[in-house]
């Protein structure tokens, strides 16, 4: 699917369609490296250009950041706890969506991502080296492998237009394979066709040369659990999610059940100075840079943004990392992952060299804009402000998590992704009301909250709309009735299960009565019915056990 996403040229060269591109693909994929490695691929088959492909480069910096708000949700048990981690999550997709609202306008406008890093490669006459050093892999690919070895390359194929790929499986079958070239006779439409004028033979319609040819000799099979498994792809794609989702959930929940444990007390307090105290004067402010090295190191160790990332949305979560702590960790996260991008690059072949060192050049630069913008004055650091307000409303209404999720990372990019195929008249026509819409509400907010001795009385609150255009609470209890209802449908499925256990209405109690026969006393079962109040508790407990 995202191989099909890519392939239709015309429509990437919006801007608005690459970069809700961009989102999508990372978002399906996972992995902000793989969705820039086929947009590499395009540039370097001339089906895109380095400028067409910015945008999307953009759009993969945003999709990158649902990981670690999809971890924050494994703390939605505490309220507390959820609303830190949500808003340490969150803070990654603030800066992002901060950044491209700014750069993405100043880039079409001026093309500045691409002047800059053009002139660079230009500048240096640089050549293929090595590959990236593999660090954490090391440890990972050979469990990884044993379960299952993808083959990318399909991707790419099918993005770049290969109608036989979308036949293909993603599975790698075979690990080690051989290519043979040798010189044979081919069929060719004509003679213009022919290698050279004297390898060309004709007999009738048909046309010979002499051509290299090329055969794939298969030698050794891959060795992981779905190498010889008649399954489909999308069946085994289905297992894997569900598998690494229950991997991912229960490593969480133990890490921060372990994190709560050992980090109590005394031991909290210790750490808790230690990582969010800043420098001694005067170099106080020395201390968010230091953390956003820290943050670009270890995520170039760990070589994923999304891990390094994810792993501190926990910590911000049970208190032992500040908000204002972990936002500068996270802009390192965001330089991190590109330098590894850029070493990846440097180790492309002559063919691709230059059109992978560019666009992974505009995916630093973009970075280093971005903090430039949200970081190095005070005030301007709107995503700490934005997703502690965030935080504060799905702390209260949870179900808003869920939802602020589905509409930032699908609804938004597949909306305008659709506009976009419609053409630019209806893009522009649905987009620029909207955007309007948007710039006067939070017109108003701020002036609400600063200033609202300027606007007329009825406009300084919200007050004059019906409550359900100004709060969250009457959508609250809508969704506290639908899931009241669910939950009372399913009480309602569970006790007609359960209609032979409701059904028996008294029940055998064994009781002793004298009796005068050989002065013995014998056991009598004597049938007595069910007061109504033993049986109402009898099929709840019932429905409840089965419901759970």
């Amino acid at each position: 699917m995202a191989g099909e996403i890519f392939r239709d040229g015309s429509v990437l060269s919006n801007p608005m369609t690459g970069l809700m591109i961009g989102i999508l693909v990372t978002v399906m994929v996972q992995s902000s490296s793989t969705s820039t490695s086929i947009v590499v691929s395009l540039v370097s088959s001339s089906l895109l250009t380095v400028k067409a492909a910015i945008p999307i480069v953009m759009g993969a910096n945003i999709g990158t950041s649902i990981t670690n708000t999809l971890v924050a949700l494994m703390q939605a048990g505490n309220r507390d706890e959820f609303q830190r981690a949500f808003a340490g999550a969150t803070v990654h997709d603030f800066f992002n969506w901060l950044s491209v609202l700014v750069l993405l306008p100043l880039e079409v406008i001026t093309g500045y991502l691409y002047h800059l890093t053009d002139a660079i490669v230009k500048t240096f006459n640089i050549k293929s080296g090595k590959n990236a050093p593999d660090l954490l892999k090391v440890i990972t690919d050979p469990f990884t492998k044993l379960i299952v070895r993808l083959d990318k390359k399909v991707i790419s194929e099918i993005a770049t237009g290969n109608e036989a790929a979308k036949n293909k499986s993603l599975i790698k079958t075979w690990c080690k394979t051989l290519k043979h070239v040798t010189l044979s006779n081919v069929t060719v439409p004509s003679p213009q066709n022919c290698t050279s004028p004297s390898f060309c033979w004709t007999n009738g319609n048909t046309t010979w040369t002499l051509m290299n040819v090329t055969y794939k000799q298969n030698i050794a099979k891959c060795k992981h659990a779905f190498v010889d498994v008649n399954l489909s792809d999308e069946t085994i794609g289905f297992i894997l999610l569900a598998l690494s989702l229950l991997a991912l959930c229960t490593c969480l929940i133990l890490m921060v059940k372990f994190l709560n444990s050992v980090l109590k007390g005394q031991v909290a307090t210790v750490i808790r100075k230690t990582i969010n105290t800043d420098f001694p004067s005067p170099f106080g402010w020395l201390t968010g840079y230091f953390a956003i090295l820290v943050g670009s190191g270890t995520t170039f160790i760990v070589q994923s943004s999304s891990v390094f990332t994810s792993a501190i949305t926990p910590l911000v979560g049970i208190g032992v990392i500040s908000l204002e702590r972990a936002y500068p960790l996270t802009l390192g996260s965001n330089i991190g992952t590109t330098t590894t991008a850029i070493l990846a690059a440097l180790a492309s072949p002559g063919s691709t060299l230059r059109n992978s060192l560019q666009i992974a050049l505009c995916h630093f630069f973009f970075n280093v804009s971005g903090i430039l913008l949200w970081y190095p004055v005070p005030f301007t650091r709107l995503p700490i402000r934005l997703s502690r307000g965030l935080g504060n409303i799905s702390a209260n209404y949870r179900w808003f998590a869920i939802f602020y999720l589905i509409t930032v990372f699908f609804l938004t990019p597949l909306t305008v992704f659709g506009l976009s195929l419609a053409g630019l008249p209806f893009l522009m026509g649905v987009g620029i009301p909207v955007l309007v819409f948007v710039f006067v509400v939070l017109s108003m907010n701020l002036l609400q909250a600063h200033c609202p001795q300027i606007l007329p009385k009825k406009l300084q609150t919200w007050d004059f709309l019906p409550l359900w255009m100004h709060s969250l609470q009457p959508w609250d209890r809508v969704v506290s009735l639908l899931m009241s209802y669910l939950q009372l449908r399913g009480r309602c499925r569970c006790s007609k299960c359960c209609d032979p256990v409701e059904e028996e209405k008294a029940i055998k109690i064994p009781i002793k009565l004298p009796e005068v026969h050989e002065n013995t006393a014998v056991v009598v079962e004597e049938t007595r019915p069910m007061s109504k109040t033993q049986e109402a508790q009898d099929v709840k407990n019932v429905s409840n056990c089965t419901a759970l």
